[in-house]
């Protein structure tokens, strides 16, 4: 999985920083164990990265740099809400297909 600049820098900072990565990561388990269905949770976590990242860029040094670079436009958090998902979140039971 290609994780797109910003996309890494998120996750270069919330893995040098344990309590960034503490809140990321309750934040994507809730999320992923509310949602009924893995698009679901990744479009959710997509915008909640998002939300983080546009508050964090204020005041990170790194993250400021990031956003400068990418300019004002929203970049997708999708292969990084991917995963994340995939790291932290709990496999869900698969459906039982009937015969047929």
């Amino acid at each position: 999985m290609s994780l797109n600049r910003v996309e890494l820098a998120i996750h270069e900072y919330i893995k040098r920083h344990p309590e960034e990565r503490q809140y990321i990561h309750d934040k994507v388990r809730g999320i992923a164990a509310a949602a009924d269905e893995t698009p679901k949770a990744v479009s959710m976590i997509d915008a909640e990265l998002w939300r983080y990242y546009e508050e964090r860029s204020s005041v990170v040094p790194s993250l400021r740099e990031a956003a400068r670079a990418d300019g004002p436009r929203r970049t997708s958090m999708k292969n990084l809400a991917e995963l994340l998902i995939r790291l932290w979140s709990e496999p869900k039971a698969k459906r039982a297909q009937k015969p047929g």
